[in-house]
C-alpha cells in the first residue's frame, strides 16, 4: 500500500471534518446574531390567538408580586397557562391553583382546560427534569419575576431559540423592591440579553440599565 496515498487521504478527511464544524459553528453564530436582533427589536405584532405561557413562581414575594400581576393579565390571550416553582416552595402552586379555581369558577370552565401546574425537583436529575418541562409546557412565552429557578428555564429555551427548535419570548418582570440595582436573575437575562423586554418598576432603575423598560409600578 502507498504510504503517500493513505497520508493523502487522511489529510483531506481532517480537512473536511473542520470545514463542516467551521460551517455548522458559524451557522450557530449567525443564527445567535439574528436571535440577539430579533430579540431585541420593538414587539409590535398582536397575537392573533391565545399564547400558552410558562410563569415561573418564586417564594415569598416572587409570588406574590406575579400573582397580583396575573390578576390583570388578560386570561384569554394568555392561555393555556403552565405554573411552574420550585420542589421545596410549598405555598406557590396552592397559591396558583386557588387563583385558577376562581377563574374557572367565574367562567364556568375546568381548570385542568386553562392551567397545570408542575414542581422542579432540586436534584441530580435536575437538567433533565428542566428539558423536560420546558419541551413539554414551552410553546410563546416564558413570564418570570426573579426566582433563580427561572435561570436554567430561561436559558433553555434561548438555546432552543438559536438553535431553531421552538421560537420564544421571553419577559422578565423585576421586583418592585429592587429600586437601584436588578437582582442577580434580571442582571444575568439584561446581561447575556436573553429577555426579550426587561420590565423595571422604578425611573432610576432604567436610567442604570437603559435596555429596559421602565412601566412604572404594577402592583
Amino acid at each position: 500500500m502507498d504510504k503517500s496515498n493513505g497520508c493523502s487521504f487522511s489529510s483531506i478527511f481532517s480537512i473536511a471534518v473542520f470545514s463542516s464544524a467551521i460551517f455548522v459553528v458559524s451557522l450557530i453564530l449567525v443564527r445567535l446574531l439574528y436571535v440577539l436582533y430579533r430579540s431585541s427589536r420593538p414587539l409590535s405584532k398582536r397575537a392573533s390567538k391565545p399564547v400558552s405561557t410558562l410563569i415561573i413562581l418564586g417564594s415569598g414575594g416572587h409570588t406574590a408580586e406575579m400573582l397580583n400581576l396575573l390578576v390583570v393579565l388578560q386570561k384569554d390571550r394568555f392561555n393555556p397557562r403552565f405554573y411552574i416553582a420550585a420542589a421545596t416552595d410549598n405555598m406557590s402552586l396552592q397559591k396558583a391553583q386557588l387563583l385558577e379555581n376562581s377563574l374557572a369558577a367565574e367562567n364556568a370552565t375546568r381548570v385542568t382546560d386553562t392551567a397545570q401546574f408542575m414542581k422542579i425537583y432540586r436534584s441530580r436529575e435536575v437538567g433533565q427534569s428542566y428539558i423536560t418541562s420546558v419541551w413539554t409546557t414551552l410553546v410563546a412565552m416564558i413570564l418570570c419575576n426573579g426566582p433563580g429557578t427561572c435561570i436554567p428555564l430561561c436559558a433553555i429555551a434561548f438555546i432552543f431559540k438559536v438553535l431553531g427548535i421552538r421560537w420564544s419570548l421571553i419577559f422578565y418582570v423585576e421586583s418592585i423592591a429592587r429600586v437601584r440595582r436588578l437582582s442577580l436573575s434580571g442582571l444575568l437575562l439584561y446581561k447575556l440579553r436573553m429577555a426579550d423586554q426587561l420590565f423595571v418598576q422604578w425611573p432610576q432603575l432604567q436610567r442604570q440599565y437603559p435596555r429596559a423598560t421602565y412601566v412604572g409600578r404594577l402592583m
